[in-house]
């Protein structure tokens, strides 16, 4: 008997010892966690979302703005319907027939979106599945009356571009993220993505079993700060007028690409600026990744002849050059190590002056300016001028190429540099070097944004002054320099009468695999008008025109196109 007593007390130690380590287990070690799922069952937690700031041109019309747009998402315990059928009555709304499309393809497209809305209502371990992003209110009305059991709807934002692919480049597109949120990417909105997107806010309250909300119970909200919005510089007329232009020039010069900068070299202030080919934004899925980079912030070239100006300006500020100085070599071509270095036309003039050497645009005579001012020194300016170093432009995607080291130049190089070969930059970094002529030797930052907007608030953005780079009597002399190449250079026959334009042309060849393509050509012209107290400077360049390789019978004439509009735009007058 007392052996079963003795076993009996064994057996309830063991199971009581067992209930112990199990409760321990579960209120010690995994209590915080079970906690944590007790509170999800009645405590609701969910973000909300903060409007999107807008983007508006220089006269408060808009070229971005949030639009109201609804996410589809399905309860799955509660649908009533079966996948099978809640799809085939939901995918006609997903998928539009688009205008021009056959028939059998629209119905392919719409199969396999019954397939995938399916697929996503047939999940076995899931409760709550999102089934379509950013349909519209219309599409949302049209839902709603099928009255489906189990689907419900979200507010979210869509992104509006009311000017369609205008400004694409400047704009850049809202996307998402890996985590399936909104994100700016490229353009102001991605250099500008976290003043726009605000801050989202959240809202937990109690709920009962069935999460209705209990009213009588303590919640918490956090309420969302909606994105700032942009005020820029952008001139809507400017921007259609270039954007027209350079797609008619593009056709006519039979170029493969091309990019227009317009902006005031005083302070930076980008009017315009296009690139083409181009994309849509708000259908930006539909194009190629390699469009949505902008060429005038993301691409380099090898600038040829519109560089001489900013060779020429650093010879005459440092004082080895006058603008009547003779160039001793300008009779031939130049031997330079095992090289020749030839004129654009092969013709040579002999005695010519600094002036001369920058009307002709002769690579001779810049080589002799080149030799002149040195190496080092030469350096020391470009790097003074921004050259090697981002401008700080407002728009993401920047990249700036490399100088090659102060040190490291030789004979050939300092050569070829002086007239604009074998020195790559971007467009953006041409147009503010060449700013600081117009400005008075100073060099701005260029900067879309003018101002940024809030609740009750504005907040100027004003870029910092950029160095003195040449000095105001250099500067001046420079200018005189462009308005006589502009008349009497190779370009004099687009020149326009009356309007004092300071210009250079400029023809580069297209370096590849090691040499230079002798088809081959990037042109471009940079000029600013009036002379004497610019209202813009425009970089106009065009990619491997086939019409004609030189930039005086392509992009010379474009220029001229683009500054007819603008002088009636600026209200600049002929000077006589």
């Amino acid at each position: 008997m007392q052996t079963r007593i003795t076993l009996i007390a064994a057996v309830f130690l063991f199971f009581f010892s067992i209930l112990v380590v199990r409760l321990f287990f579960w209120q010690i070690i995994k209590g915080g966690e079970l906690s944590s799922q007790a509170r999800s069952q009645y405590e609701k937690g969910e973000l909300v979302f903060a409007t999107r700031g807008n983007i508006f041109a220089k006269d408060g019309t808009w070229l971005a703005a949030r639009g109201p747009a609804w996410l589809v998402f399905a309860e799955l315990p509660k649908l009533e319907k079966k996948p099978s059928q809640v799809a085939e009555l939901l995918a006609p709304y997903f998928i539009k027939k688009e205008e021009g499309e056959e028939e059998k393809e629209y119905k392919i497209r719409l199969l396999d979106e019954i397939e995938r809305i399916e697929e996503l209502l047939s999940k076995k371990d899931a409760f709550w599945v999102p089934i379509k992003h950013k349909i519209t209110p219309d599409d949302k009305r049209s839902i709603e009356e099928l009255d489906i059991t189990g689907l419900g709807m979200e507010p979210e934002e869509t992104r509006v571009y009311p000017e369609a692919s205008s400004a694409a480049h400047i704009l850049g597109f809202v996307g998402k993220n890996e985590e399936g949120e909104d994100i700016g990417y490229f353009g102001l909105e991605g250099y500008y993505d976290l003043s726009l997107s605000g801050k989202p806010g959240f809202l937990q309250r109690e709920s009962d079993a069935k999460g209705v909300p209990i009213l009588s119970a303590d919640s918490l909200e956090i309420g969302a700060v909606g994105g700032v919005d942009l005020i820029t510089n952008i001139d809507k007329t400017v921007q259609l007028i270039i954007e027209k232009r350079l797609t008619e020039g593009i056709e006519k010069y039979g170029a493969q690409a091309g990019s227009v900068v317009v902006m005031n070299p005083k302070n930076g202030a980008v009017y315009g600026m296009v690139s083409f080919p181009s994309y849509d934004p708000s259908e930006y899925f539909d194009f190629s990744d390699e469009l949505f980079k902008n060429p005038v912030v993301s691409s380099s070239f090898e600038p040829g002849s519109i560089f001489k100006v900013l060779v020429m300006s650093a010879a005459l500020d440092a004082g080895v050059v006058k603008p009547d100085t003779v160039c001793e070599i300008c009779t031939g071509p130049l031997k330079v190590d095992k090289y020749y270095i030839r004129t654009w036309d092969d013709k040579y003039h002999p005695d010519s002056t600094m002036v001369d050497v920058i009307v002709n645009s002769d690579n001779v005579g810049m080589a002799y300016v080149g030799q002149k001012l040195g190496a080092d020194e030469l350096y020391d300016y470009l790097s003074a001028f921004g050259l090697g170093t981002l401008t700080g432009v407002d728009l993401q995607g920047e990249v700036s190429p490399q100088i090659r080291p102060k040190g490291t130049w030789n004979i050939v190089d300092l050569s070829t540099t002086s007239f604009g070969q074998g020195i790559a930059v971007t467009p953006i970094q041409m147009i503010r070097a060449v700013s600081a002529i117009a400005n008075k030797g100073r060099l701005p930052t260029p900067h879309v944004v003018d101002r940024l907007r809030g609740e009750g608030w504005e907040e100027n953005i004003t870029p910092k002054d950029g160095p003195q780079v040449i000095s105001e009597d250099t500067a001046e002399k420079l200018t005189a320099m462009m308005v006589e190449a502009a008349k009497h250079g190779e370009a004099k026959w687009t020149y326009l009468r009356g309007f004092k334009v300071a210009g250079k042309t400029g023809t580069a060849q297209i370096p590849f695999a090691g040499h230079y393509d002798e088809e081959k050509t990037i042109a471009s012209f940079v000029g600013f008008a009036p002379a004497n107290e610019p209202k813009f400077i425009m970089l106009v360049t065009l990619r491997e025109p086939s019409s004609s390789p030189w930039s005086s019978e392509t992009a010379a004439p474009l220029w001229y196109s683009i500054a007819k509009d603008l002088f009636l735009h600026f209200g600049i007058q002929p000077e006589n």
